[in-house]
């Protein structure tokens, strides 16, 4: 995946383009890209299931919260929020958690080779607000709570091997997570106005009930060089993990996480930010930042959940806003792929890719009712860039 420079983008005739952020560093602009240039061409109408999609593309609901999946017995979860897939032999699997408070936990999808839904079920229960998290090099998931002091929790996609909550991962107001095989390292954020971000390195790589927990030291810039110290009291009381260490850089509402190529990305919904991290050459800086916006409309705004292709192509969900996830380009590209309407008391969850790149699911956390009992988990097919 090729590294993104400082992204800032441009609104023309009401849609989006941007700029290679190497240019505006002391340099003139070069041309922009033409409006409604993303790789899959602008959106069309609304389908039948109110989502706004690229030609070719079409999507389906897959479950609703408080009914019965179709083709299952099980009832789907309130308030559906990150998720991730795993291949489950010719089939994959959709895990989903629940963010709310009491209750929580987790559920899972699973679908056979052609698409089909042949079961789904509880993966974690008895939890709190179980947000964002993360999927391990080892098929689990990482279900994070986002509450004060709240847990880790590893489950089974499958549901065969009981959820184990892992307190060596910290106490805090966890979001996501995102696993780094090459430096045997996860990633976290904290959804705080002052949060932090941290990497876990477990004792021993796929076991993480023993490990240090770290967090990240820069200064205030957008850019610049970053390393890591030690959290002294990971269980965060009574002084919580964020203020234990001088020095640590604050970010404003961490949110969504993903890793790949000696990156890792991760956004802050405080100030409408996509963070990138060059783990290689240890820096930091600024992949998209709506401040950055020319004139018009920011083209992303409410940045939540990310997730990524082998492509190399970001998906950013927004939490609110036009209710869109947007994609971001190897070549600093972005524009909308698609966009919900009716839902605009909602926020759009969970993007994750089936195993094979050619099925997108997310959620509207809310739906059209605008309450955790509505949420909505669709699937979007069609020729993804693989």
């Amino acid at each position: 995946m090729e590294r993104r420079t400082l992204l800032r983008a441009a609104v023309l005739g009401g849609t989006s383009a941007a700029f290679g952020g190497t240019l505006w560093r002391g340099a003139a602009y070069a041309a922009p890209a033409q409006p409604g240039t993303g790789p899959y061409g602008a959106l069309g109408s609304a389908d039948a299931n109110g989502i706004r999609l690229p030609g070719g593309f079409t999507s389906r609901v897959i479950a609703r919260s408080g009914l019965t999946v179709p083709g299952t017995s099980y009832t789907w979860h309130n308030a559906p929020d990150g998720g991730a897939c795993y291949a489950d032999g010719t089939g994959w699997i959709y895990v989903s958690n629940s963010e709310i408070n009491p209750s929580g936990g987790a559920s899972a999808v699973r679908f056979s080779s052609t698409g089909a839904v042949t079961s789904a079920y509880r993966v974690l229960s008895g939890t709190r607000q179980n947000c964002a998290g993360g999927r391990t090099p080892w098929n689990t998931w990482l279900s994070c709570e986002e509450v004060d002091r709240g847990y880790v929790y590893e489950t089974d996609p499958w549901g065969v091997n009981a959820a184990v909550r892992r307190d060596a991962m910290g106490r805090f107001k966890h979001e996501a997570a995102a696993a780094d095989p090459v430096r045997r390292v996860i990633y976290l954020t904290e959804d705080e106005t002052n949060g932090r971000f941290y990497r876990f390195t477990p004792t021993t790589w796929g076991d993480l009930s023993s490990g240090t927990l770290q967090v990240m030291i820069a200064g205030t810039a957008t850019s610049g060089s970053y390393t890591w110290a030690n959290v002294p009291d990971p269980d965060g009381s009574p002084t919580t993990t964020r203020t234990q260490v001088s020095g640590s850089k604050s970010f404003n509402g961490g949110e969504g996480c993903h890793y790949a190529d000696d990156t890792v990305w991760f956004t802050t919904k405080g100030d409408n930010r996509v963070w990138q991290l060059n783990l290689a050459a240890g820096t930091y800086e600024l992949a998209y930042d709506d401040s950055l916006v020319t004139s018009g409309t920011a083209p992303l705004t409410g940045v939540d959940n990310i997730t990524g292709t082998s492509s190399g192509d970001l998906y950013v969900a927004e939490d609110g806003g036009t209710m869109e996830i947007c994609l971001i380009t190897p070549n600093d590209t972005i524009a909308p792929f698609l966009r919900v309407d009716g839902q605009s008391a909602s926020e759009i969850t969970g993007p994750a890719f089936s195993p094979d790149g050619r099925r997108l699911y997310f959620s509207s956390q809310r739906g059209t009712s605008g309450s955790s009992s509505g949420g909505i988990t669709y699937e979007v097919t069609g020729p993804f860039r693989t």
